[in-house]
């Protein structure tokens, strides 16, 4: 005769499973925000997305902390730049997880930039020259031809790495692409106005941006990638614009503003806090929000020449 204990169990057995998920999530380790971004737009509720780096830190100077060591650990993708951009980081922290799936040519291991152009491909390495990177400038997030690009064969990596979703990630990549190519087509139109101008950069971080806008960058703060403005470099660039004037200087969130500020006050030309990516800005909340508040900041700094 069943006893009491085995008739509970019998009977609470069909309401576990109503309160247990549909599938266990696809665990996704973002390294910059912009990838922890598509890979949720492209996800939704198949993926647990969490993101190595905040908008507000340098990706080139990330800590492989105990932290994210462990979260690398449980991950089954992950998903950064490439392009030597993680390169004082990423290496460390795939070895230190022990994680298998994730190690360089396998499939859980994703990499955006492999599948754009890359600009700024060095002739020859010299690294008196600065943070060089040998493959290209790692910064593709900032056009959004490439994060189309990127959405494309992510999308694909997915359904390899979750093939019993297969079907819905490929909704969710068709279902992108369409909202993505209707807002290019918009951005593109918007910023007609800023197509020529001749800007100055803080870093060497908006190289695709200029690319896509055509934008003409006439002086970099940064005498040398990734080095800090120094004062005589600084005058330096101030006498260049006396001959060929600037209309405005750009620098991402998470620099010190203040080598732009100098300039901006001593050549007479605005200066552009840019969100460089996903949460740099109130408005840059999401990959649509990135691209809307760039080109809000950009052509409100154009206005005002």
């Amino acid at each position: 005769m069943m006893n009491r204990n085995t008739l509970l169990a019998l009977l609470a057995a069909p309401l576990l499973l109503l309160a247990a998920p549909a599938h266990a999530a696809l665990r996704v380790l973002a390294c910059e925000p912009e990838w922890g971004a598509l890979a949720q737009e492209l996800g939704g509720d198949l993926v647990d997305v969490s993101v190595a780096t905040s908008a507000l830190q340098d990706p080139h100077q990330i800590q492989a902390k105990p932290s994210l060591i462990a979260r690398a650990r449980n991950a089954d993708l992950v998903v950064c730049t490439g392009a030597e951009l993680e390169i004082g980081w990423l290496p460390v922290l795939l070895q230190q997880s022990g994680n298998a799936k994730l190690q360089t040519g396998q499939p859980g291991n994703f990499a955006a930039a492999d599948v754009v152009r890359k600009l700024d491909v060095p002739g020859q390495l010299d690294r008196a020259q600065g943070d060089v990177h040998a493959a290209g400038n790692p910064h593709i997030q900032t056009d959004p031809r490439n994060i189309a690009q990127v959405a494309a064969a992510l999308g694909a990596r997915l359904q390899q790495v979750d093939p019993p979703h297969a079907g819905e990630y490929a909704r969710r990549l068709a279902d992108f692409s369409q909202r993505w190519q209707q807002a290019v087509a918009r951005w593109t139109a918007q910023a007609a106005p800023l197509k020529g101008a001749a800007v100055v950069s803080q870093h060497k971080a908006f190289v695709y941006l200029y690319d896509w806008l055509g934008l003409k960058e006439v002086a970099v703060l940064e005498p040398k990638p990734g080095v800090e403005p120094t004062a005589s470099h600084l005058q330096a660039v101030l006498a260049t614009l006396k001959g060929a004037p600037a209309r405005m200087v750009l620098y991402s969130a998470y620099q010190d503003p203040r080598p732009s500020e100098w300039l901006s006050k001593n050549a007479g030309i605005p200066v552009v806090k840019l969100p460089f990516t996903v949460g740099g800005t109130d408005g840059a909340k999401d990959l649509f929000g990135l691209f809307d508040d760039t080109l809000a900041r950009l052509l409100a700094a154009g206005a005002r020449q």
